[in-house]
Order: structure tokens, then C-alpha cells, then sequence
């Protein structure tokens, strides 16, 4: 809880958006003097200032780097990077800097209600899914809860909102997690490990180190992946409370202490009496939507956290069969001709989209965009028998060419020399007239989106719409 005394105190906030406006909000009710502060200077960010200034909070536009003079405490939006200048003069000053779940998690209990207990969830990928799904579950077992956190749904909203929580369901990202010191969960799960966003963190290494504060201070349960050693390696180095207990998942059959799969049953080893010589059935892998084996694990991952809260098996159950995955995650669009078309824009790096691939047996790969940095040529190892063909579009296409070319040279590749939002429809005819009766053409770009859409999200919406076109001209 806070032990804060905020009347008078200077706080900078650093940018605008999800996370800063409700921050200046709830700071600036708290009585402290609240600076905002925010690189861009647009309509949209002209329009939010007004709002703020309206209350009384000084908004500087266009200024990102300065620290405010009296500055006592930055509190920022999670993107912003280490290596700004705001926070080299904020630490060389002695100013803390929290993020915004650190502020979230200080301020909960304030509006004079319980704190309801956090389950974080984070990852390189499936985060999303596997919070919704962990909502799912515990909406299933009649506890009044929300997913929130990077999810989109602001976490400092949730805790000092109106709405009373039993329990929250937290999404939590490298960004946030880099922020925020003292957090302390319920339980965490850590899905998997794969380099992204290494510019930001600068290594490898500090990338999983900042996804393994999230087990810090656990009380029940650390949830790793046993398919990845990393997050049990963070679980091992994690500094938790007395009691708190690893919990693995894994596609196979589980041993003690872990949620698996036996003869297409989700079954739990974890927590019954007997751990050594009784499982618990949970659901069936035909209750997961969809059933692709990384989705699959995402819901072991929940069913854990789940689980660790308390949590009846019916309910895990119940849970799953009620959720419904957001647009873009392998998500079917129609079947044309007997081939399948699946929108997986959200795959936007290799991680992700290697799981995507596995989830099929022959495809027709769309690809391509900004590799942020990426490599290609284990991705394209690991696929290249399932590959029918392969469309290629977007600045970067030309590595996925070359690894293609190294890898498997045997497989059909069409490279789309454009880079307008126009492409998708040429990609997904080049891919009908490459697929064969029982196959799947498939966007799971494996790249950023930004080259040629706004985001990953108008990036499927082309390609679903280039389908559904396609559908009524076959029709």
C-alpha cells in the first residue's frame, strides 16, 4: 500500500496515452504537483493536454528530455527507453523513476477497499491470450475480476476505479516490468523466452532479467514453462516467499508439481493431495480455441495461475470453452476450395511465428515486413517441410529470401516487389494459386507490420479482407 505523502510533491510524468493520463489523473487528486511531459506534439496530444491543463496539470509538449526543476519522482509510460535523457538526469539527481504498474501497485487499497491479490502474467509471446483466458477461468468460478495491465486496459484504472476485484489478471510486459520494483504477485507465470525488443534492453540478459522481476516476492506460485529452461532458470534465481512453489507446464505428460496433456486431457499434478501418484483432470484439448499446441500451453499457464488462486477444476474448464481469442491470433478466416486461410498478423517476430507454423502440416507461408533486427534462418530451418510455397512482401522480405534460399531451396517463392498496403490482395492470390486441396495459407508475418500498415491489426484486416473477396468470386 502507499506510504506515500503526495500533497506538494513534484512529480514528473513521462508521456502522455494509456498509462500517463489516468497517472497525472490519480496524482494530481492525491494532492502533488504534477508535471507532464511528453515528446509529441500533436492534435491528439494537444487535445489530451487541454484536458489536463483544465484540472490544474502543466503539460509540456515537444520536450521530452528535460527534467523538470524540483522534480522529486518521474513516473513513466513503459516504452520509453532507459537511455533517455529524462532518466539519466533523473538518476544522476537521486530521483526514483517507477513505471506505471509501480505506481499501480503502490496505490492499491487507496480508495479505502481490499487490494485485490495480482496473477501476472508475461512472456516473449501469448501474454495477451493468456491472460484473457486466465479471466476466463476465474470469471467461470464466479470471482469478479478483469484482465488489465499491457492488455490495454489501464491497471491504474483498475485498482482505484470504482468496480470492486476478487482478483486481478495481469498482463505485464519487459517495459513494465523494468519499472517496477517493488511489485509483489499472488503468482506469475513466465510463458516462454526469445530475444525482442534488445534494443530497448540492451542484451539478451537483461531482457530476461527484467521478465524475471515478475517473480519476485510470489506468495503460492512461480509458473515456468518446462519446454524452455530459461523461465525455470528465473524461477530458480527469483527471490519468493516461504511456501511459494515452482509450477510447470509442459505439451506432455506432466510429473509432479506440473500441468501437462495425457490422451487429449489437460490434467493437473500440481495441485491435488497426492501430487506423486494422483492428477486432476482439468479439460480437454477440444475445450482450447484453437487448438494449436502453443495455444494449448497458454491455457496450462492460466489453468495454473487458476489453480493457485484456488481455483475448481470445472471451473478451468468452464473457462476455456467460454473464451473466445482476440482478431489475429491464428485466426481462421474461411476455407476456399478446400484450403484453409488463418490470419496470424499478430506474429510479428520469430518466436511467435514459429509457433504459428507448427500448428499446421502444409502451408502456404505469407511473410515479410520489419524484421526489427531479426534472423531467419532457424525459423525457416524448423519449417521448411511443412512449406508449400511461400509470398514474401515488405521492406525486409529480402532476409526471409535468403534464408529460404540457404534452407530450403526446393520451396516456391514468390517475392512481391511492393510495399503498399495494396500488396496483401496480390500476396493472398499468389498463395491461392500456390495451395493445393488440405492446406493452409497462412499470414504469420514473423516481422513488424509498420513498413506498410499502421499496425498488426490493419495488417490482418487486409489480409481477411483479400480473403473474404476472394470467397465470393470462388463462390
Amino acid at each position: 500500500m502507499s506510504t506515500v505523502d503526495w500533497q506538494g510533491k513534484h512529480v514528473t510524468v513521462a508521456g502522455l496515452g494509456v498509462s500517463g493520463i489516468p497517472a497525472a489523473r490519480a496524482l494530481h487528486e492525491r494532492g502533488a504537483l504534477v508535471t507532464v511531459v511528453n515528446d509529441g506534439d500533436d492534435e491528439r496530444a494537444r487535445a489530451q493536454a487541454a484536458e489536463l491543463e483544465a484540472l490544474g496539470i502543466t503539460v509540456r509538449l515537444g520536450d521530452g528530455a528535460t527534467l523538470p526543476p524540483s522534480t522529486e519522482l518521474v513516473v513513466t509510460a513503459p516504452g520509453w527507453q532507459p537511455d533517455k535523457p529524462l532518466f539519466l538526469a533523473a538518476a544522476e539527481a537521486g530521483v526514483d523513476i517507477w513505471g506505471d504498474v509501480e505506481l499501480a501497485w503502490r496505490l492499491r487499497g487507496d480508495n479505502g477497499r481490499k487490494a485485490a491479490p495480482w496473477l501476472a502474467v508475461t512472456g516473449t509471446n501469448g501474454k495477451t491470450t493468456t491472460v484473457r483466458m486466465l479471466a476466463s477461468i476465474l470469471e467461470a468460478a464466479g470471482l469478479r475480476t478483469a484482465a488489465v495491465g499491457n492488455i490495454g486496459v489501464s491497471l491504474l484504472d483498475a485498482v482505484l476505479g470504482e468496480q470492486e476485484y476478487d482478483v486481478l489478471a495481469v498482463e505485464l510486459s519487459s517495459y513494465q516490468l523494468h519499472w517496477a520494483p517493488s511489485l509483489r504477485a499472488h503468482s506469475a507465470a513466465v510463458l516462454n523466452l526469445a530475444p525482442d525488443h534488445l534494443d530497448w534492453h540492451g542484451s539478451m540478459e537483461a531482457y530476461a532479467a527484467d521478465k524475471g522481476r515478475v517473480y519476485e516476492g510470489n506468495t503460492v506460485a512461480c509458473v515456468y514453462n518446462a519446454a524452455d529452461p530459461a523461465t525455470e532458470e528465473l524461477v530458480r534465481e527469483a527471490d519468493v516467499e516461504e511456501g511459494c512453489r515452482a509450477i510447470g507446464f509442459t505439451l506432455g505428460a506432466p510429473g509432479p508439481s506440473q500441468l501437462g496433456v495425457v490422451d487429449g486431457i489437460l490434467v493437473d499434478r500440481a495441485f491435488v493431495k497426492n501430487r506423486q501418484k494422483q492428477a486432476q483432470e482439468l479439460a480437454e484439448v477440444s475445450d482450447v480455441n484453437p487448438p494449436a499446441p502453443h495455444n494449448i500451453a497458454n491455457a496450462l499457464a492460466a489453468a495454473a495461475l487458476a489453480r493457485a488462486f484456488g481455483v475448481e477444476p470445472a471451473a478451468v474448464r468452464d473457462g476455456l470453452r467460454n473464451f473466445r481469442p482476440d482478431a489475429h491470433r491464428i485466426e481462421h478466416v474461411a476455407d476456399i476450395g478446400e484450403v484453409a486461410y488463418v490470419d496470424d498478423s499478430k506474429a510479428t517476430n520469430t518466436h511467435a511465428t514459429e509457433a504459428s507454423l507448427a500448428a499446421y502440416d502444409s502451408i502456404v507461408w505469407i511473410a515479410g515486413g520489419l524484421a526489427k533486427g531479426a534472423t531467419f534462418d532457424e525459423l525457416v530451418t524448423g519449417a521448411a517441410k511443412r512449406l508449400r510455397g511461400v509470398v514474401l512482401m515488405g521492406a525486409d522480405r529480402a532476409l526471409i529470401h535468403e534464408a529460404l534460399t540457404r534452407h530450403a531451396p526446393e520451396v516456391p517463392v514468390v517475392d512481391l516487389d511492393r510495399t503498399d498496403t495494396g500488396a496483401m490482395s496480390e500476396a493472398v492470390e499468389h498463395a491461392a494459386r500456390l495451395a493445393r486441396p488440405g492446406d493452409t495459407v497462412l499470414l504469420a508475418p514473423a516481422c513488424a507490420s509498420m513498413d506498410m500498415f499502421t499496425n498488426y491489426n490493419k495488417r490482418g484486416e487486409a489480409f481477411a479482407d483479400a480473403v473474404r473477396a476472394r470467397a465470393e468470386t470462388s463462390a
